[in-house]
C-alpha cells in the first residue's frame, strides 16, 4: 500500500520563443498531470518574459516562472529549484507526449525507486526530411526493455527523484553550447545513483523544416562529440585524469574521423547514400570529439 502513496509530481516545460508549440503542448500535459494530481511549471526563457500571458490566460494547474539568465542549463536550474515536489519530470516545449506517458514514468518509478526515469523520444517530421538525412537515419533514437539500466540521459523525457538528485545541478558553462543535461546525468550515474529506462512513456519530437536539412545534422554530430569531450573534463578528477581524458577523447576521435571518412569514400565508390551520409555524421562528431578535447567550444545555441 505504501507505494502506491500519492507522490507530489510537477512537469516542467522550459520555452524560449515558441508560442505555437508552447500553445500545443500545454493541454496535452495538463491532461496528464490531472490523472496523477500533479501540476506544470513553465519555464520562460525570453528575457522579455514573451510566454507569460499565454501561460497565465491558461489558469490551473500550471504554474509560471521567468528565467531571464540566458541558457538552457539556468531554466533547467530554475526548475529544479522551484519544484516544490517529490518528482520533477522534464519535457521539451516541441513534444507532445502520447496517451499514459507520465502514469508509465510513475510505475517504473515506483517498481524500484531510481534516482531518474527515462523515456523514448520518437520523431515526427513537418515537412519531409532531405532523402541524405532519412538515408541515414539520423532521427531514429533508442529503445530499450523497461527496467534497463543506463548511463546518460537527455532532459526531453526525464523523470527525477528530487531527493536523491539532491544539490547536484545543471552547469551554466553548458548552458548556450549543450551539453548540461549529458554532464548532469554522467554526474548523477557517477554518484552511484540509477536511472533506468521506460520504454512505455513516448513523447513525440516535433521536427522543424529547419532540423531536416544534413547542415543541421553535420552541425548537431559536432556539437555532440564536442560536448562529450567537454564533459569527460569536467567528470575529471584531478590533472593526471584530465590529461588521460583528453587524449582518450582525442583517441576516440581520431578513430571516428578516419573510419568516417573511409565510410564516405565507400559511398562515393559503390553510389551508397547510406555510406555517404553516415560517413560524413561520423567525422563530423570525431572532430567535434578533438576539438572539445583541446578546449574547442561550439555554441549550438548562441543568442547574437
Amino acid at each position: 500500500m505504501a507505494e502506491r502513496a500519492p507522490l507530489r509530481v510537477v512537469v516542467a516545460v522550459l520555452t524560449y520563443r515558441r508560442p505555437a508549440d508552447l500553445a500545443a503542448v500545454l493541454p496535452e500535459l495538463v491532461a496528464q498531470v490531472g490523472d496523477v494530481g500533479g501540476r506544470v511549471l513553465v519555464v520562460d526563457n525570453d528575457p522579455e518574459a514573451g510566454a507569460r500571458a499565454a501561460v497565465d490566460s491558461f489558469g490551473a494547474p500550471v504554474d509560471y516562472v521567468h528565467e531571464p539568465a540566458p541558457g538552457i542549463a539556468a531554466a533547467r536550474n530554475r526548475a529544479l529549484d522551484e519544484a516544490d515536489a517529490d518528482l520533477l519530470v522534464f519535457v521539451d516545449d516541441d513534444e507532445r507526449p502520447r496517451p499514459g506517458w507520465l502514469v508509465a514514468l510513475l510505475d517504473t518509478y515506483r517498481d524500484s525507486r531510481p534516482a531518474a526515469v527515462v523515456g523514448p523520444v520518437v520523431s515526427e517530421y513537418e515537412v519531409p526530411p532531405d532523402p541524405w538525412v532519412s538515408a541515414g537515419r539520423f532521427f531514429d533514437r533508442r529503445r530499450l526493455p523497461t527496467g534497463t539500466e543506463i548511463e546518460v540521459a537527455a532532459t526531453n523525457n526525464l523523470l527525477l527523484d528530487l531527493a536523491q538528485v539532491g544539490a547536484l545541478r545543471f552547469d551554466v558553462r553548458f548552458g548556450l553550447t549543450g551539453g548540461s543535461d549529458t554532464l548532469f546525468s554522467r554526474a548523477l550515474h557517477r554518484s552511484g545513483s540509477r536511472m533506468v529506462w521506460c520504454d512505455e512513456a513516448v513523447v513525440v519530437d516535433v521536427v522543424p523544416a529547419s532540423r531536416v536539412t544534413r547542415e543541421w545534422v553535420l552541425r548537431r554530430a559536432y556539437r555532440s562529440g564536442n560536448s562529450w569531450s567537454r564533459t569527460s573534463l569536467v567528470l575529471a578528477d584531478g590533472p593526471a585524469a584530465a590529461l588521460g581524458a583528453r587524449l582518450s577523447c582525442t583517441a576516440r576521435g581520431v578513430v571516428r574521423c578516419l573510419g568516417g571518412a573511409a565510410r564516405w569514400g565507400i559511398g562515393v565508390l559503390t553510389g551508397s547514400v547510406v555510406h555517404r551520409a553516415r560517413g560524413r555524421r561520423t567525422l563530423m562528431r570525431g572532430a567535434g570529439l578533438v576539438a572539445g578535447a583541446w578546449g574547442g567550444v561550439y555554441a549550438e545555441y548562441g543568442r547574437g
